[in-house]
């Protein structure tokens, strides 16, 4: 989603919001939520909710109490309550929607309040954008460090606070590390107030972003707050094939998108008999070997005859499935596939009376050309045909002397009689 003043121009270049990492109604940022009460007005007599959410880098979200009554608006920048100091965040959702959400996320606001103390000043802003700036060259040294002490950890991100008094290092491993050898090299190398907070791949890919194989924004990054377990057999019941470098996401695990059609597939599948039941017929036994889920055939092949498959409907199926219960036998397949009628493939015919698409292609003008040139080569090859002549005459010796021209006829003169065609003579 983007908003107006991100949508693309005239010419189909980008405008951008310009308004420095959010625009007026905070739709091109990670994990936004759009406001549709912003435009409902509280009941007389009640008060506004007053809690406020608060975003942070790479869609970390918290939730404060609006102690001061401070007017806030989506895009605001806010100085916050933290554990030491204060943070800076902006504030991305208002009003009665704040409520929704910490209902839905089960945020205890009795116990656990955080406030927030005042709008951000330009000294608070400068600050939290200098500390901004210095997280990327950080998080280089900070990994070289990880790795000169050969610890099995990857240094994934560096969030420093909005008062530049702490730095909240995330990382990412497969066993647990000791890290207490790291923690006093960071300490003597920045200057600053360590902590070291480990997250799962999936979070590490949330946080980050990147293109999924689908070509789009990774569903983590953008919209999806919740993880779910993914297991292969969701790509059984969608007959994907069991491949880990395509069933993998970005994070190295199996892929979110996987659960997104699975229910579909679990409601279709249980007009299907069981694929490991097997037909019995006059003609031999019958095992499934493939399952169109959603035209709702099934293909069976006799034991021996793996090559022959015939087609039948998941209705047939279960008709022979019974009749075989009362321990009885259909006498083959062939019958129930011979009442299937297979859908033409449609082939797209020139119905409109166009011409080619690729009437064009070929250049005007040339065939005056190739016709000139053709002429030209005429005459030489008469030559080489003349010279093949003289060439095999020569081989006998009593054709050695060369041939002699033969004189042009005159137009108005007869031919003499007894000419013998002599040059000499005819002089």
């Amino acid at each position: 989603m983007a908003c107006q003043s991100c949508a693309t121009g005239k010419d189909g270049q980008p405008k951008g919001c310009k308004n420095n990492g959010t625009c007026g109604t905070d739709s091109c940022n990670k994990l936004t939520v759009f406001d549709w009460l912003a435009n409902m007005s509280v009941p007389n007599g009640e008060k506004p909710f007053d809690w406020v959410e608060v975003r942070f880098k790479n869609g970390r979200k918290h939730y404060y109490h609006n102690a001061e009554n401070l007017t806030l608006s989506i895009g605001d920048i806010v100085a916050t309550q933290a554990q030491s100091g204060h943070d800076i965040g902006m504030v991305t959702l208002t009003g009665e929607l704040v409520r929704v959400q910490i209902k839905r996320k089960r945020v205890d606001t009795k116990n656990d309040i955080l406030k927030i103390y005042r709008k951000a000043s330009q000294k608070d802003i400068d600050i939290w954008s200098e500390a901004r700036d210095k997280e990327e060259p950080m998080k280089v040294k900070a990994r070289q460090f990880a790795i000169d002490l050969k610890l099995h950890m990857k240094i994934s991100d560096i969030e420093f606070q909005g008062d530049s008094s702490k730095a909240t290092f995330y990382y990412t491993a497969e066993e647990r590390v000791d890290f207490r050898e790291l923690i006093k090299i960071y300490a003597r190398e920045f200057r600053i107030r360590i902590e070291m907070k480990q997250v799962g791949f999936r979070q590490e890919a949330s946080r980050l972003g990147g293109i999924g194989s689908c070509g789009r924004e990774l569903c983590c990054s953008t919209w999806l707050t919740d993880f779910r377990s993914v297991s292969t057999s969701a790509a059984r019941y969608q007959q994907l094939s069991l491949n880990p470098q395509k069933l993998a996401g970005q994070c190295g695990k199996l892929k979110c998108c996987l659960n997104y059609e699975l229910d579909s597939y679990l409601d279709a599948l249980k007009a299907f008999p069981k694929a490991d039941t097997k037909l019995y017929t006059e003609k031999g036994t019958a095992v499934c070997q493939k399952t169109d889920i959603f035209k709702g055939h099934m293909w069976y092949a006799y034991e021996g005859e793996w090559m022959n498959w015939h087609l039948i409907t998941t209705d047939q199926a279960s008709e022979i499935i019974a009749i075989n219960k009362k321990r009885e036998k259909v006498a083959s397949l062939e019958e129930y596939a011979a009442d299937i009628e297979v859908d033409p493939k449609t082939e797209f015919e020139n119905v409109v009376g166009q011409d080619s698409l690729t009437r064009f292609d070929s250049p005007k003008g040339n065939k005056k050309r190739k016709n000139n040139r053709a002429r030209n080569k005429k005459p030489v090859q008469n030559k080489v045909e003349v010279n093949a002549t003289t060439n095999k005459n020569t081989k006998s010796p009593s054709n050695s002397a060369k041939a002699k021209p033969r004189p042009k006829r005159k137009p108005n003169k007869r031919k003499p009689e007894n000419n013998n065609n002599k040059p000499n003579e005819s002089k």
